[in-house]
Parts: C-alpha cells; structure tokens; sequence
C-alpha cells in the first residue's frame, strides 16, 4: 500500500505476539449444528450458481437444452436443500435470501417459477387444441347429416 504523504510501501505487519488471532473460529458445537451450517451453505451455492446459469443463458453462453437440463436440476436441489433449511427463522427463500445479503434476483425470479424459462406454459396452446378439435368434430357431424359421405367432401380443408 501507499501512503499518500511520503510515496513509500507500507507492508502489513501481524502481531505474532497474539496467537488468539491464528485459532480456527468453530461456528458449531455439535454435529447437529455443523449440519445445519453445511446445509445452508450447500443452499446459498446452490442459489449462487442459479443466478450465475442466468446470466450465462442471458449471454447466450449455454444452449437452451443445457439451459433446460440444469436449470431443471438445480430447482430440483434448491427445493431439496431449502427443505433442509426451512425452519422458524427461513420461513421462505427469499427470507433466506435477505439474511444472509444474497443479491440474486434473476435466481430468485427463476425459484418464484419453478421452472426453466424455456418451458412455456402450454395453457393457451390447449385450450385453442381443444377448439379446434370441437370446430373440426361439429363440421364433420354436419357434413354427415347432409349426407356428405365421400371422403373428399368429409375431409376439413
């Protein structure tokens, strides 16, 4: 680092008179608690590498079916990890999110989902099947009436 004033490096120095500051810090006492700690940061990687599979298929880095593949299966662990995790204090994901300073949103949008963007939601696409199935079924019983038997005359345009 330099010192504005004087242009020199100043190296860090550590007090190797104090060896407190070398212990390993323990965030658990038990083997339950080192579950728990595991647990949520197999959660929070796992949100991590979401929004970073986001922006990769945003830049066109992954092809839609590898998209797919692993968006699929990383929802798939995200909802098994947080099952692990849920508890009074993680009510919900985005709780969790909000703790621990989490700042994915387009991973947080894809959970909110539930699924891959490039799954689309066939809903439309089945209910204008369905009419065109009953417009198809109504002609043909009309044509069958007037006796229109000959396959030609039977067949929609």
């Amino acid at each position: 680092m330099y010192s504005a004033n004087s242009g020199r490096r100043h190296e860090r120095r550590f007090d190797t008179n104090r060896p407190e500051l070398y212990e390993e810090v323990k965030l658990f006492r038990n083997a339950r608690e080192r579950e728990k700690y595991d647990n949520m940061a197999d959660l929070f990687a796992l949100i991590q590498t979401l929004q970073c599979l986001e922006k990769a298929y945003i830049k066109d880095a992954v092809t839609a079916k590898e998209y797919t593949d692993a968006c699929s299966k990383l929802l798939a662990q995200i909802s098994a990890a947080f099952n692990l995790v849920k508890s009074s204090t993680y009510s919900d994901i985005p709780t969790f999110m909000k703790e621990y300073y989490l700042d994915c949103p387009a991973a947080l949008q894809r959970i909110e989902e539930g699924k891959p963007i490039t799954v689309q939601d066939n809903q439309g696409n089945i209910s204008k099947s369905i009419a065109d199935v009953i417009s198809l079924y109504i002609t043909l019983c009309d044509k069958l009436q007037m006796d229109m038997r000959a396959k030609d005359e039977s067949t929609p345009i």
